[in-house]
């Protein structure tokens, strides 16, 4: 079975934080429907997704993210 290069985590590796406010970050991570993009695509680690998906369910608790794109 062949491997690709390993994904690091962006987070990881700078002193970025997540925060529920920065939508341009927060866009990155979600699919063009909408949904949330899983780890194994984003090469997150599992620390940082959690906190990218909290962040994401912040932002459309508050109506800065839609839940579905049309």
């Amino acid at each position: 079975m062949p491997r690709g290069r390993n994904k690091s985590c962006h987070f990881c590796g700078s002193d970025k934080t997540i925060d529920y406010k920065d939508l341009r970050t927060l866009k990155r991570y979600l699919t063009d429907r909408g949904k949330i993009m899983p780890r194994r695509t984003t090469g997150n680690c599992s620390k940082h997704q959690r906190d990218i998906t909290i962040a994401v369910k912040r932002a459309r608790a508050i109506a800065l993210l839609p839940y579905v794109k049309e």
